[in-house]
């Protein structure tokens, strides 16, 4: 159980279930409107090499039932599913999941069937977006960027107070082109230099030493490694020259890192902001600033959906 302290409001209104489906793990858990887990349960994600939609979904109605059978006294009136990979809310389908395969997956229709409830559908780190725009770091801000580190990079953008879609495509900042550090006047893609992955992935191939990730490439920086010192310098230079770039185009007010690699703090945060202050021009300088909703985001990001789809719910998260 998540004791988030009020910070969503209290519980008066109805409990709802959320899944958050990851490349690797999937969450479940219901969630009350003061942002209390209940249950809360984190499990491989089902894999089947040609219906792997289908076993997610087999997956969420034995946990639904395992909920109503446990928690008798939190019925749930909504559910909300996020899931990775090119999305398309509108019509509650899984676009494509390269990692997972499932392509035009009816998400939303499946769910509805087997659990008999309205369903929210959408993209994991957007969702997670949504909620530290919503209710975490990046709340009270119009315009803000919410960028995910880990593995690879994806993020949430927010112009004038709404998510901005893109038919799902928005926010695939991994995918951004940007100097290539290795072959000079090239380009290359921001999550092959600045995500955490990448970063242990260049620093082993310059030194033909592995590592753990890129914690461990921050601590041989820390100690004077000049191979790790350049990794890391180039990645912080990839990411400032992404987040100058969506400051130039959407004046964003703040930038949320999140991930895996936002336990780096300072380490990561301080450089950064000068780098991105020495690119900018006339541009305002935003904030900058760590995540807040830790490794629940996404499940509160579900929850927000599905309390969006309850008409006795406005549209912030203090109803949540």
């Amino acid at each position: 159980m998540n004791d988030d302290g009020g910070r969503f409001g209290t519980d008066t209104v109805p409990a709802v279930l959320a899944f958050d489906v990851g490349g690797t793990d999937m969450k479940a858990g219901i969630v009350l409107p003061s942002g209390r887990i209940i249950g809360l349960k984190r499990l491989a994600t089902p894999r089947h090499p040609v219906g792997t939609g289908e076993a997610v979904i087999q997956q969420m109605a034995e946990l639904a039932a395992d909920f109503r059978d446990r928690y008798t006294d939190y019925p749930c009136s909504a559910v909300g599913l996020i899931v990775p990979g090119l999305v398309d809310e509108v019509t509650g389908t899984g676009i494509l999941s390269a990692n997972l395969g499932w392509k035009d997956f009816p998400f939303a229709a499946r769910a509805r069937a087997e659990l008999g409830l309205p369903v929210a559908f959408g993209h994991d780190v957007a969702a997670a977006g949504e909620a530290e725009f919503r209710c975490g770091a990046a709340k009270g801000t119009a315009d803000a960027v919410v960028i995910v580190i880990g593995t690879g990079i994806a993020g949430a953008v927010f112009s004038d107070g709404r998510r901005l879609t893109g038919g799902g495509y928005a926010g695939e900042l991994g995918h951004a082109p940007v100097p290539d550090p290795d072959h000079p006047g090239s380009t290359t893609v921001l999550e092959a230099v600045g995500s955490a992955g990448a970063m242990a992935v260049r620093y082993a191939a310059a030194t033909g030493r592995s590592v753990d990730g890129a914690q461990q490439v921050l601590a041989l920086a820390s100690d004077g490694d000049p191979d790790a010192i350049r990794v890391w310098d180039e990645a912080i230079d990839a990411l400032a020259f992404s987040v100058a770039h969506c400051i130039s185009i959407l004046g964003s007010q703040t930038i949320v890192i999140g991930g895996g690699l936002s336990q780096a703090g300072d380490a990561l945060l301080v450089p950064l902001r000068t780098r991105v202050d020495k690119l900018l021009t006339i541009h305002r300088r935003p904030l900058i600033v760590p995540a807040e909703l830790g490794q629940n985001a996404g499940l509160i990001g579900s929850a927000l959906k599905a309390r969006d789809l309850l008409d006795t719910v406005g549209s912030d998260c203090e109803a949540l």
